[in-house]
């Protein structure tokens, strides 16, 4: 099972389309506070559908907090539009977390100096993705390389 990691994430839609992404791949959905919603909001349900129930999700107080809850040996793959590294050029495998960062701003330096980083390619003019699309095109390229058997 891969494990999405929202840090700080903003806004209640795309945290729930993530949600559902989650349960519909098996992915462990971690959020890590402080968050730009309410974690009751109607926002976040309504985005998340009826998938809620089959969804495994951890709630981290604190960046602090998910640190000292990641398992030793852990592999993590920071998403980031600063780097060059494409997402595609490593080997993902079951139990690897892919953290993503807040909206308006990405993955902080004190975030990328504990974990290798990667890039989705934008070759047109945007400077980012949509955070629930890039959840997607990340974890589907991981699920891709392990065949669709990380369940």
């Amino acid at each position: 099972m891969f494990k999405v990691v929202l840090y700080q994430p903003e806004i209640p839609q795309n945290a729930g389309n993530i949600a559902r992404t989650c349960a519909a791949t098996g992915a462990q959905l971690h959020l890590v506070r402080p968050l730009g919603f309410r974690w009751a909001s109607s926002e976040l349900k309504r985005a998340g559908l009826d998938y809620w129930s089959a969804l495994d999700y951890v709630l981290h107080d604190s960046w602090r907090a998910f640190l000292e809850a990641l398992p030793q040996g852990s592999r993590v793959w920071a998403y980031s539009s600063k780097v060059t590294q494409l997402y595609t050029e490593v080997e993902y495998r079951p139990g690897d977390y892919l953290i993503f960062g807040p909206e308006s701003r990405g993955l902080p330096p004190e975030v990328l100096a504990h974990f290798p980083a990667v890039t989705i390619p934008m070759p047109g003019s945007g400077r980012s993705l949509n955070l629930a699309v890039a959840v997607g095109v990340g974890l589907y390229e991981a699920l891709r390389q392990v065949n669709f058997q990380a369940r």
